[in-house]
């Protein structure tokens, strides 16, 4: 099922209905993101971020050869 098909399957469910999968939906999100959250900020340790800036933490998975090729890019540039 795509999700087209599901939010019109949704959309005609009562409106009771559609607030608690609201909800629950939220409730899923929110369980996912604190346990991504205490995932990275045990790996990672940065205290001294705004908390903004920590939920974006672990967002972005690099592997060790991208990191390499960003930081000889920057350089690169930086000493142009």
């Amino acid at each position: 099922m795509t999700w087209q098909e599901l939010q019109n399957q949704a959309l005609q469910l009562p409106i009771s209905v559609r607030w608690r999968l609201v909800q629950s939906l939220l409730a899923s999100i929110e369980q996912e993101t604190l346990l991504s959250r205490s995932y990275s900020s045990s790996s990672t340790p940065m205290t001294g971020l705004d908390p903004w800036t920590q939920s974006l933490l672990g967002v972005v998975e690099l592997t060790p050869e991208d990191s390499k090729e960003s930081y000889i890019d920057y350089i690169e540039a930086k000493y142009k």
